[in-house]
C-alpha cells in the first residue's frame, strides 16, 4: 500500500471503534459523515460519491459500515482487481472484519492485523488464501505472473483436489506446501525464459535481471527499444524477469530511456557517474572516451552491474547502435528497484480548489496519496491534512514562495516523489508559472539544478476562487471575463492600473484576486473609481469569502456601496460588466448572471452561439 489508510465512518455508533483502528495503524485518516459524525479528520457529505473518489485515489478504505454500502458504491466503477486498492467493511462493534476488495494487494493482511487489534473475527474469503494458503494468480513482490489469465482455471482445479508439479525454485512456492505430484497435469514453472503458459502451466518470472542502458542525446525511442528488445530476445531472456532499466543520472530526462521503461512496465533508475565508476573493473567493454564524457568508463554495464550488486553477473556484454547501447545484468535473486540508484523525480503541481473535498479533482486526490513529500503554504497543508497523514510535511509561510518551489524542486531531483499544493488552480496567480520560471533561470540567477531540471512534472488542475464564486451565485462568468489582481507586490501598479482601464473599457466581468492584504488597502478603492466611470454604479458585485470551506459566506453588493471594510485577504470580488444583472428569488435569496444575448437570437434559433468552444 503506498496510499495512507481512510477509515470511513457513517455513524456515532461507530466511531469509537474507526478511532481505534486509526490509533493501531499510523498515517490513518477518519473521514466521518457530516451530521451524524463530530469528531473527524475530514467530513463529507455524500457517502457514495466520497467513496468513489477515494477509491479513484487509490486510497484504502476501511469502511466501519455495512458491506453493502461499500459494495452499491464501488460495483460501477470496478475494472481491474490487480489494481484495485484494499476495501475492507467492519462491523460497528469492531467484531466482524470482511476484506471485500484488493485481498492481494494488501487487504486480506490489514485485515488480519485490524481483527488483531480490535479482538475480532477476520473474514478472509480469497480462495487461494483460504484452502491453498498462497495467491497464485498474484505472486509476491520481485515476481510476475506470464499468464495471469490461466490462474483461475488452475486455481479451480486445485481446489478440487487436483495436484501440481513444481519447475523451477522459487521460496514462496515451496513455503505453501502445495499437493504436488510428478505426474501432475498442472504445472508451476518458475523460470527468467520467455514462456507464455497454458491453463494448465503457470509461468513465474523472479524479476533478477536490470538492464542498463546508454544514448546519444536525443536518440529515437524506437531505436533504443528495438536493441534492447533484440538483446532480451537473443539472450532468452522474458520481459517479466526485468526488474528496471538504470543509466547515469544525466539521462533522467531522456525521452527514450523513459519510453523505454514505460514500454517494460518497470521503473527507471538512475545512478551518479561516481557510483558507475565504481563497477570499472568489472566492466567487459570499458572505454576512455566515454570516460572523458561522462566521467565513468561505461554506462550500461557500468548501470546493469551497479543495479544488481556485487553478487550479479553481466550475462549481455554491451550491445550498441549508432545512438544507443544496452547491457544486461542478472543477480541471484529478484531485485528491489528502490535499492538500485534512484528515480529520475517528479514533481506534482497541484491544485485543490477552495477546499472542499468535493470541489477537488480525483486526480488530485491520487497525486498526493502517491507523493513521499509534501509542499506547500501551512494553510493550504491543513486544508488537506487527511490525505497527507504518515507523509513527509515541509510547511512554509506566506511570502516564501521561491524558497518553496525551490525546495519543492530541488526535493524531487533527489530521486523522490513530491506534490506542490496549491489552492485554486496551481496555473491561475499560484506556483505553476514560478516552476517553470525557475527551471527557465540559470543556476547562477536563481535557477535550480541540473538534477532538479530533469524531474518529470505534471499539472492537477483545480477548481478556481473565480469558479467558485461564481457557481456559488449563478452564473455571472456567462459572458466574456479577465482576472487581474491587485497586489503590487510583484507587479507595478501602474501596470495594474493600465489593466483595469482596459478592462473597463472592455465592459469585461472583472475577478479580482488578491484585492487587500493587511497594509494593502487603497488598491480596490482605485480599481472601483475606475469601474464607476465605464459601468453603471448598480452594476452587481459577488464577494466570495473562504468558498468551499466551512466558514464560506457569499453575498452581492454594487459598485457604487461596495467598500474595502467588506473584503479580506480570503476574499473573491466578482464585478460584473454593464450587461450582469442580480435578480432576488421568491425564497429572498439572489442570484447574478450575466446574459450571452440569447435574447437577442430568437428569431435566429439554429445559428450558432459558440457554445461548442
Amino acid at each position: 500500500m503506498d496510499a495512507s489508510p481512510i477509515v470511513l465512518v457513517l455513524n456515532s455508533a461507530g466511531l469509537e471503534t474507526a478511532q481505534r483502528i486509526e490509533a493501531s495503524l499510523p498515517g490513518s485518516a477518519i473521514h466521518g459523515l457530516a451530521g451524524r459524525i463530530r469528531t473527524a479528520d475530514t467530513l463529507f457529505s455524500e457517502t457514495i460519491d466520497h467513496i468513489r473518489m477515494l477509491f479513484a485515489a487509490g486510497s484504502p478504505i476501511i469502511g466501519v459500515c455495512a458491506s453493502g454500502i461499500l459494495i452499491r458504491a464501488l460495483a460501477p466503477v470496478l475494472q481491474d482487481k490487480r489494481k484495485e486498492p484494499p476495501i475492507i467493511s467492519i462491523s460497528e462493534d469492531g467484531q466482524s472484519v470482511v476484506p471485500l476488495l484488493g485481498g492481494h494487494n494488501g487487504a486480506n493482511d490489514l485485515a488480519r492485523r485490524i481483527a488483531e487489534t480490535l479482538n475480532g473475527h477476520v473474514a478472509v474469503t480469497t480462495a487461494g488464501d483460504t484452502a491453498l494458503g498462497i495467491a497464485l494468480d498474484m505472486p509476491p513482490k520481485g515476481w510476475t505472473l506470464a499468464n495471469p489469465q490461466d490462474a483461475k482455471p488452475v486455481v479451480a482445479e486445485l481446489l478440487s483436489g487436483a495436484t501440481v508439479r513444481i519447475e523451477g525454485t522459487a521460496d514462496w512456492l515451496k513455503a505453501a506446501d502445495l499437493p504436488q505430484s510428478e505426474t501432475a497435469a498442472i504445472t508451476l514453472i518458475v523460470t527468467d525464459e520467455d514462456d507464455k503458459g497454458s491453463p494448465t502451466r503457470l509461468v513465474y518470472h523472479p524479476q533478477s535481471h536490470v538492464i542498463g542502458v546508454g544514448c546519444a542525446r536525443g536518440c529515437p525511442a524506437d531505436e533504443l527499444i528495438e536493441l534492447v528488445e533484440g538483446a532480451l530476445a537473443e539472450a532468452k531472456i522474458a520481459k517479466g524477469s526485468i526488474a528496471c532499466v538504470a543509466s547515469l543520472d544525466l539521462k533522467a530526462d531522456e525521452p527514450a530511456m523513459n519510453m523505454l521503461a514505460h514500454r517494460l512496465d518497470v521503473p527507471f533508475r538512475v545512478f551518479t557517474a561516481e557510483r558507475l565508476e565504481a563497477e570499472s573493473g568489472r566492466l567487459k567493454n570499458p572505454s576512455d572516451i566515454v570516460f572523458a564524457e561522462v566521467g565513468c568508463h561505461g554506462v550500461s554495464e557500468g548501470a546493469a552491474l551497479a543495479g544488481i550488486g556485487a553478487d550479479g553477473l553481466l550475462i549481455v556484454d554491451k550491445k550498441k547502435t549508432a545512438n544507443a547501447t544496452v547491457a544486461i545484468a542478472r543477480a541471484s535473486a529478484p531485485v528491489d528497484p528502490k535499492t538500485a540508484g534512484r528515480a529520475r523525480g517528479h514533481l506534482s503541481v497541484i491544485g485543490i480548489g477552495p477546499g472542499s473535498d468535493d470541489w477537488r479533482t480525483p486526480e488530485a486526490t491520487k497525486l498526493l496519496a502517491e507523493a513521499e513529500d509534501i509542499v506547500g503554504y501551512s494553510l493550504y497543508l491543513e486544508i488537506v491534512a487527511a490525505h497527507i497523514t504518515g507523509k513527509t510535511h515541509h510547511n512554509f509561510p506566506l511570502g516564501a514562495e521561491q524558497d518553496r518551489v525551490r525546495f519543492a524542486l530541488e526535493r524531487a531531483g533527489e530521486g523522490r516523489n513530491v506534490a506542490l499544493v496549491c489552492s485554486g488552480d496551481s496555473g491561475i496567480y499560484a506556483m505553476g508559472s514560478l516552476v517553470y520560471e525557475l527551471l527557465d533561470r540559470p543556476l547562477d540567477n536563481g535557477g535550480v539544478s541540473d538534477a532538479a531540471r530533469r524531474v518529470s512534472i505534471i499539472n492537477a488542475p483545480g477548481i478556481s476562487a473565480l469558479q467558485a464564486a461564481s457557481a456559488r451565485i449563478g452564473a455571472p462568468l456567462g459572458h466574456d471575463f479577465c482576472a487581474i489582481s491587485l497586489s503590487d507586490l510583484l507587479t507595478p501598479w501602474d501596470a495594474i492600473e493600465r489593466r483595469l482601464k482596459a478592462a473597463a473599457e472592455g465592459d469585461f466581468v472583472i475577478a479580482f484576486y488578491n484585492p487587500v492584504s493587511m497594509r494593502r488597502r487603497s488598491q480596490l478603492a482605485a480599481a472601483r473609481e475606475i469601474l464607476l466611470k465605464h459601468r453603471p454604479a448598480e452594476t452587481p458585485v459577488v464577494l466570495g469569502f473562504n468558498l468551499g470551506r466551512p466558514e464560506e459566506k457569499v453575498s452581492v453588493t454594487t459598485l457604487e456601496a461596495l467598500t474595502v471594510d467588506e473584503v479580506d485577504m480570503l476574499t473573491t470580488v466578482l464585478v460584473g460588466s454593464s450587461n450582469s444583472r442580480c435578480v432576488m428569488k421568491g425564497d429572498g435569496k439572489p442570484f447574478v448572471y450575466t446574459p450571452r444575448g440569447y435574447a437577442k437570437r430568437i428569431d435566429a434559433p439554429n445559428e450558432d452561439t459558440g457554445d461548442a468552444a
